[in-house]
């Protein structure tokens, strides 16, 4: 073992302090002390780094309910030496900047911190040396009320579109509506909130999409995100028959009888609703205002209305016989 460890230390010698590797360990050391001086050098230099800090919004009342964001974001723009901008950069100097509640409420249900005040806040976390030669934005605002609140639905809004040959049969939304808080103007004016804007193609099965509510200034939503489920069916044209029709604007003592007094109706619908149709549920009319001013032999029918999921609605015929029939007084 000794010999091992003695041959060991022999290689080390050969290889320190044999005359190339001599040579290449003063140019090791000379090329670190050479980089020290450089840094040196370039970290006591004088640069210019933007730095976003957190503003957060403290001190709020109980009954008060802050209806923008508890925390905003400034973009600073400071002026010191290299060395004391990386501890900015990668020490816990910049904290985030906290400003009370009660020195900036207006009273009216906003609050405004300016760029001057911000920037004192700031300045109490810097070192002596440095200084701010820009700041984003001009000033801070954040929104408050006092409880007011409303529930609105919610909608999606964007671009949802499935493979070809189906279609979107239904939309639901957990949860289905949302509690709002903003001053009584706002909450006057909204009567529904949106999501952000969705894109989805090319899809055949239900599809499930968990997303945030586009953001309103001032207000505050609970919750602020909601989960869309997009209902797919495969698209089909189909045809109902003896859809009854049925005589409008008809005097007192007056009746029309159709010949046939039933139609059929052609559509574009998905499979699962097609399942479900009667003929009931198609609204076909003959109008009696129509028929004494332009009297014909044969009378216009007009398909009035049909089911929700029904696209392309036509009659097969859109002119039928008809009688016009008295009653007794």
């Amino acid at each position: 073992m000794k010999k091992f460890f003695g041959r060991i230390i022999q290689i080390l010698r050969t290889l320190l302090f044999s005359k190339t590797n001599k040579e290449l360990l003063i140019f090791v050391f000379f090329l670190a002390l050479s980089g020290i001086f450089w840094l040196q050098t370039t970290l006591n230099e004088v640069y210019e780094r933007e730095f976003a800090i957190p503003v957060s919004v403290v001190g709020i009342p109980k009954n008060a309910v802050l209806t923008s964001d508890e925390t905003d974001t400034v973009r600073v723009t400071i002026r010191d030496k290299g060395i004391t901008l990386l501890t900015y950069m990668y020490g816990d100097i910049l904290r985030k900047v906290n400003v009370n509640f009660k020195n900036y409420s207006h009273g009216n249900g906003t609050g405004v911190i300016t760029q001057q005040e911000l920037q004192k806040l700031v300045y109490q976390q810097l070192a002596n040396g440095s200084r701010i030669t820009a700041m984003k934005p001009e000033k801070l605002e954040f929104y408050y009320n006092y409880g007011d609140k409303k529930t609105v639905p919610v909608r999606w809004s964007g671009r949802v579109i499935p493979e070809e040959l189906f279609f979107i049969s239904r939309v639901a939304y957990s949860p289905d509506s949302v509690t709002i808080y903003a001053s009584p103007e706002k909450l006057d004016s909204i009567n529904v909130v949106y999501t952000e804007q969705l894109n989805y193609a090319n899809f055949r099965d239900t599809l499930r999409a968990n997303c945030e509510l586009a953001k309103i200034k001032g207000v505050k939503m609970i919750p602020d995100h909601v989960r869309v489920t997009f209902c797919t069916d495969v698209l089909t044209e189909e045809s109902i028959e003896g859809v009854p029709i049925k005589a409008i604007n008809l005097p007192k003592g007056k009746s029309i009888r159709t010949f046939p007094s039933r139609v059929n109706v052609t559509f574009v619908t998905g499979v699962s609703v097609y399942r479900n149709l009667k003929p009931t549920d198609f609204y076909v009319v003959a109008d009696y205002n129509e028929i004494k001013d332009h009297p014909q032999e044969k009378c216009h029918i007009y398909l009035k209305s049909v089911p929700r999921g029904i696209s392309r609605a036509r009659l097969e015929t859109s002119m039928v016989d008809y009688l016009i029939e008295s009653g007794e007084e």
